[in-house]
């Protein structure tokens, strides 16, 4: 059962930083220099809706290191939160640690506190309901370099109100036992400019370290390490990019395209990370250190079918 109303919202008291609403994003736009967008960890952002009771792909609140404060006022509605994020829940006078993979309930009146992420970048809020949103090539998905999705394509802000059009009734508790764990070898396809670059410089790429640099965001992750020669080109004409390239710019320095990245580009590609290992790739922090390991195409499409199904299993036993 459901009910439909707009008395049901939250109250932003604090935004967070970059907090959006996502979904699984929108698709066949890169001709008109639209990505993908979307959810950041696409595994941690389903596992949230299935907690409490949605569709795989209902909209989501994504936040980085620190996320929102939240004081709700309504029905009663179920939570759940995902990624490794410290966050409380205040009551009254009562102050509960949250717990993710796991639902809670919201009365009228309560807070959430979605405190900061512990050692990652996204964590994923959901509720048992359906937040009322506008969509964009049939996609909720906030893009703010573009300004397109929900909320007029901009973050979430301090004082704004979220409205929920509807509230699944079913407030039935789940948990799901998952622990995140931390990806240091990014596998890697080669890449359509390999060969513009030396042997030293391939090389380079695939045994040394990286370290993520600050300088990263929902668009793409610099890389600050040794520097990968380029012996034919630093730039090439602009053409088409996709989620997960890895260009090399005349500094040395690689730059891997993320969720909202431009669509062409004209700096050399040296490599694609694999779709297996995007979700872990996106939850490294500034600082983190990186290696690359080459991997063939046809492995590639075996281990993202491996990860796709073990996402599936861990859904079913929610």
């Amino acid at each position: 059962m459901t009910i439909t109303t707009n008395k049901n919202y939250f109250e932003i008291k604090r935004s967070g930083i970059n907090t959006t609403f996502q979904d699984q994003g929108r698709g066949n736009l890169y001709h008109i220099g639209i990505p993908f967008s979307g959810a950041m960890d696409n595994r941690n952002y389903q596992i949230s809706n299935k907690l409490v009771g949605n569709e795989i792909n209902s909209p989501s609140i994504e936040f980085a290191f620190q996320g929102p404060l939240l004081k709700y006022f309504g029905d009663n509605i179920n939570f759940a939160i995902t990624g490794d994020v410290k966050f409380v829940i205040r009551k009254k006078n009562n102050v509960i640690e949250g717990s993710c993979y796991q639902s809670f309930t919201l009365e009228n009146g309560d807070e959430l506190d979605i405190v900061s992420t512990n050692k990652s970048v996204y964590g994923y809020l959901a509720v048992s309901g359906e937040f009322d949103v506008d969509y964009q090539w049939s996609s909720c998905s906030v893009n703010t370099k573009a300004n397109i999705g929900a909320n007029n394509g901009k973050k979430i802000e301090d004082t704004q109100k979220i409205y929920i059009s509807k509230i699944n009734k079913n407030l039935s508790n789940k948990k799901l036992n998952y622990i995140n764990t931390k990806i240091e070898n990014i596998r890697v396809i080669q890449g359509t400019n390999f060969n513009y670059f030396s042997d030293e410089g391939k090389n380079i790429f695939f045994e040394k370290e990286f370290i993520v640099s600050k300088l990263s965001d929902r668009m793409g992750m610099r890389l600050e390490g040794p520097k990968i020669e380029n012996v034919v080109n630093t730039n090439i004409k602009s053409e088409g990019l996709i989620k997960g390239v890895i260009q090399v710019p005349a500094d040395g320095n690689p730059i891997i395209m993320l969720s909202d990245h431009g669509t062409i580009g004209g700096y050399p590609k040296i490599g694609v990370v694999i779709s297996a290992d995007y979700d872990k790739l996106v939850q490294l922090t500034p600082g983190s250190k990186i290696k690359f390991k080459k991997v063939e195409l046809a492995d590639a499409e075996t281990l993202f079918k491996l990860y796709d199904l073990e996402t599936q299993n861990l859904i079913s036993q929610i």
